[in-house]
């Protein structure tokens, strides 16, 4: 599974409630991780880590719950203006990962360290392990790292385009490619197909990699009823001149996935507006508003691929 965000989470966590977890493998999105007051914060890897950890705050979908800023509010004694939540429990993921990333190990074997702490018994895997980071070019503030578009600036400016810094040099880890090798199926989560998925289809080797597998690959979609669910989808999606539709998603997509899942409220979704790879279509209700349609959508999604690609 290739997941970013907190849509991308929630589907996680109802395929990791409904399947026997040693079967599943999360690829997460690590272009949004950034250094923030001496920390390596990965925002991606932690709210899949801390929603299959039943730890989330169930409000945010992000963070711990029942978390405090006692750290954010000695901050600003020193005339500090914190723009990026930290609390103070989510803190210890933070120092534990620095300290480790700094004593040499991969950020792989480091989320296998964290997640097996939390007693997570399925497979959390960074997208590669080398550090790549999403830049925003935009029209009032100029160029902008994602957590300062995302969060300092809430998605408000004008994107007019954005790359992704190293990712040339990003290298598909041994853990990824046997993944990906060896899967059954392969989903991507209803996840920001340019923010949260395609940090991870751009990495050298990777896109080739899972076009090569012969298995359903599956692409559920982030936008419903003309909008996005949650975050700037949708909002990027007018910027650049793109219809804000799911059929616009599975073209993003194209020969990366054979099969596509779209909301039933879009009840006028055109398949002929769909790549030539794209074989199956399905109309689900993947509005994930509570933690029992998370499952009930897994338990779909799962059915479906074993009936349609048999």
């Amino acid at each position: 599974m290739l997941v970013g965000g907190v849509g991308g989470a929630k589907l996680a966590y109802g395929l990791y409630r409904v399947m026997p977890p040693e079967d599943l493998t999360i690829i997460v999105n690590t272009g949004d991780d950034f250094w923030h007051y001496g920390l390596r914060i990965c925002p991606d890897l932690d709210t899949v880590m801390y929603t299959l950890a039943e730890l989330v705050d169930k409000t945010n979908g992000w963070g711990v719950a029942g978390d405090t800023r006692n750290m954010i509010e000695g901050l600003r004694h020193f005339g500090e203006t914190p723009w990026f939540g930290l609390g103070d429990k989510d803190l210890a993921t933070h120092l534990l990962r620095t300290q480790m990333w700094h004593s040499g190990e991969t950020l792989t074997k480091i989320t296998r360290r964290l997640t097996s702490s939390l007693h997570i018994s399925c497979t959390i895997l960074p997208m590669t392990d080398t550090p790549v980071a999403t830049i925003f070019n935009t029209v009032e503030a100029g160029e902008l790292p994602f957590q300062e578009y995302f969060v300092k600036h809430r998605w408000q400016p004008t994107v007019t385009s954005l790359r992704f810094d190293d990712i040339e040099n990003a290298v598909v880890s041994t853990s990824v490619r046997s993944a990906i090798e060896n899967a059954d199926t392969i989903i991507i989560g209803p996840s920001n197909p340019w923010l949260s998925v395609d940090p991870i289809l751009n990495i050298p080797e990777m896109r080739d990699l899972i076009v090569a597998r012969d298995v359903p690959r599956i692409a559920v979609t982030p936008i419903i009823a003309g909008d996005a669910v949650k975050g700037p989808a949708a909002k990027l999606m007018r910027e650049w001149g793109y219809p804000v539709s799911a059929e616009r998603v599975a073209q993003h997509y194209g020969d990366v996935i054979n099969g596509f899942i779209h909301d039933v409220a879009d009840a006028d979704f055109d398949t002929a507006k769909l790549t030539d790879s794209v074989v199956h279509s399905v109309a689900m209700d993947t509005m994930m508003t509570t933690y029992e349609k998370r499952e009930q959508l897994a338990r779909q999604i799962l059915k479906w691929t074993e009936e349609t690609y048999l």
